[in-house]
């Protein structure tokens, strides 16, 4: 199971599930998306490969928030 723990509004919270993660956060805590054991499919890999550029996506976005630039 997928496990992103982010700080929101002052509190901790934990999802699941990446498309449940809001759009307005504070801070990424942890980033672990679950990864099956190999060997992987082709499908699998593309799926394993759109990890990286997801957390990518939420750094830039707590960047944003406080001010940091890229």
């Amino acid at each position: 199971m997928h496990k992103f723990v982010l700080l929101v509004e002052g509190e901790l919270k934990t999802y699941t599930s990446f498309e449940d993660i809001p759009e307005d956060f504070d801070h990424v805590i942890e980033f672990v998306p679950e990864i099956p054991d190999g060997p992987h499919s082709h499908e699998q890999h593309e799926e394993i490969e759109k990890w990286n550029y997801r957390l990518q996506e939420l750094i830039a976005k707590e960047n944003k928030k406080h001010g940091y630039s890229e």
